[in-house]
């Protein structure tokens, strides 16, 4: 038996006695372990987000334990531009049907 086999097992036992309700909440569970015994993880997971735009500075700064101006540290160590994001096409959207709105009346 192979251990892929092995963790599958794992997984579908864990879920048929309740013990996740299932396997996104058991994955959940064991990112969280893992972030927790490893932490330079949590600063890599921490850059790539914000290096993406999935995540804000201060989200980044949470998620890797660090204070903000020890996550712009970070940050500009690991290569990332840091900058203000444009608005975006929502906003814009959202300003010009104002504006219109504005003009009707």
């Amino acid at each position: 038996m192979s251990e892929e086999t092995t963790l599958l097992d794992a997984v579908s036992v864990l879920i048929e006695r309740g013990i996740y309700k299932d396997r996104d909440a058991l994955l959940q569970d064991a990112l969280r372990a893992l972030l927790r015994s490893r932490p330079e993880l949590r600063l890599q997971l921490a850059v790539a987000l914000y290096q993406r735009g999935h995540v804000s500075l201060t989200r980044a700064a949470e998620i890797s334990g660090q204070d903000i101006k020890s996550c712009k540290e970070l940050l500009r160590e690991a290569g990332v531009v840091r900058g203000i994001p444009p608005a975006g096409q929502e906003v814009h959207d959202e300003v010009q049907q104002l504006l219109h709105t504005r003009e009707a009346q």
